[in-house]
């Protein structure tokens, strides 16, 4: 069978995994002197790779992130609280598979939604499913489902995801029937799944933009048990970004 033959069957079979290294699988055979049961898991390895890729970037593509930064880029440059070893817990993903939620609190600026946003994207690479979403956003979306008549599917999707990231947490008031929306989520996720928060409101501030007082209460005792608590405290991201492009700008 020729090598064009076997290209020709690896793509209809749609092992395109096999089919992206089948040359220089080849040609590393040849030269090593390779046997074939070496080379068969070489082609089978580079299936599993490319599907795993694969799935990986589907489940970014579907978290719908704001951006996609890594914990290896974090700036311990600039002056935050936030600890090497505080950084390295939640890379763990210790929180995720325990099912407790995480909560990254503190001012503007100080690298909560980087953080949050890496989480996320370490937990896509690590086979969880993920939603991002600003709370805003989200209650949109809450709001717009009840109005459709499509609210129970819109709530089914959401019980999915092994992850759901609430970005800026207190940037808007809830309805009673919004925080009852917000309640009944960390209730269902409270056995088997995780939620992340940002928000610059330390919790015992959330009932300020809580209406109801009863849910906000019930919203605090479910979270300030479980949750993993980070106050990230220091200056502006943007402030230290400002100044290393001036200083830059200075030394050329």
């Amino acid at each position: 069978m020729s090598i064009a033959l076997v290209k020709n069957q690896l793509a209809e079979m749609k092992l395109l995994g096999m089919l992206g290294v089948l040359d220089n699988a080849l040609a590393e055979a040849t030269r090593d002197q390779l046997s074939g049961s070496e080379l068969l898991n070489q082609l089978v390895q580079a299936e599993i790779d490319y599907r795993q890729q694969r799935k990986t970037a589907n489940r970014i593509r579907t978290a719908r992130f704001r951006d996609r930064p890594a914990f290896e880029d974090f700036d311990f440059t600039a002056k935050r609280s936030l600890t090497r070893p505080q950084i390295k817990e939640i890379q763990s993903l210790g929180w995720l598979d325990d099912a407790r939620p995480l909560m990254l609190i503190g001012p503007t600026g100080v690298g909560k939604t980087f953080v949050a946003q890496a989480a996320g994207l370490h937990a896509c690479a690590s086979g969880k499913s993920v939603l991002f979403t600003s709370i805003t956003k989200w209650l949109e979306n809450l709001n717009l489902a009840r109005a459709s008549g499509t609210y129970l599917r819109y709530r089914d999707k959401l019980a999915k995801f092994d992850l759901i990231i609430f970005d800026e947490m207190g940037s808007r008031k809830l309805t009673a029937t919004e925080a009852q929306d917000l309640c009944e989520v960390l209730e269902e996720r409270s056995s088997s799944k995780s939620v992340v928060f940002t928000s610059q409101l330390p919790l015992a501030h959330w009932s300020e933009v809580i209406a109801d007082t009863v849910i906000a209460d019930a919203i605090f005792d479910r979270l300030q048990h479980s949750a993993l608590t980070i106050e990230v405290t220091g200056e502006s991201y943007r402030g230290v970004k400002a100044r290393k492009l001036a200083s830059r700008k200075k030394d050329a």
